[in-house]
């Protein structure tokens, strides 16, 4: 089955701020920007916190959201995988909400990320200087939509594929310093003579 975006979520712009962020540390609002999405999920370690007045409940976000960048070079999803506490997401990005039961978040997060998507998104975007993103572009991209139990082995096995993307890269890292250290052994070694 094929369904659009907005027949299966809710897409609300995240909240736009009068100016820069005055930063508290104590501040009882946490704001989730562009810098805390890295590799498909939300990172809440380092969110910027603020005093302000709490929003309006629709902009607040919950555990398995997913937050949108509609600008720039890569128009990319992350899933909000822990509580970030009392928090909003900031303008340009955008807050995807999965609506019913017909869809997994993790997998319209990893959806959106795979090519197919990418390219759609890629030929919608508008603007010269910055490319974005509409909300009605998002909305009308669509996801194919298998059963339940086939959207969790993929969202599996693509997490699966990620852990051994990591090791191999950390494989290959460590076998440059083994070759590298032997080199350097060898031209010492030639030294000694």
């Amino acid at each position: 089955m094929k369904v659009k975006i907005g027949d299966i979520a809710s897409i609300q712009i995240g909240y736009s701020f009068r100016g820069r962020l005055d930063v508290a540390h104590s501040g009882a609002l946490a704001v989730i920007q562009m810098k805390d999405l890295a590799a498909g999920v939300v990172d809440v370690s380092g969110l910027a916190r603020i005093d302000m007045e709490r929003p309006r409940g629709h902009h607040l976000v919950r555990v398995g959201d997913l937050v949108f960048r509609s600008r720039g070079v890569t128009n990319t999803c992350a899933i909000l995988m822990d509580d970030p506490g009392t928090a909003v997401v900031s303008a340009p990005l955008f807050r995807i909400r999965v609506t019913g039961r017909l869809v997994l978040p993790q997998y319209l997060n990893w959806y959106i990320n795979q090519p197919p998507a990418q390219a759609f998104l890629a030929s919608h975007a508008k603007g010269t200087a910055q490319q974005m993103i509409s909300k009605d572009a998002l909305e009308d991209l669509e996801v194919f939509v298998p059963s339940l139990e086939r959207q969790r082995a993929i969202v599996e096995v693509a997490v699966l594929a990620e852990q051994e993307q990591n090791l191999m890269m950390k494989l290959a890292e460590k076998r440059r310093q083994f070759w590298s250290a032997k080199l350097i052994e060898l031209a010492k070694g030639e030294e000694r003579r």
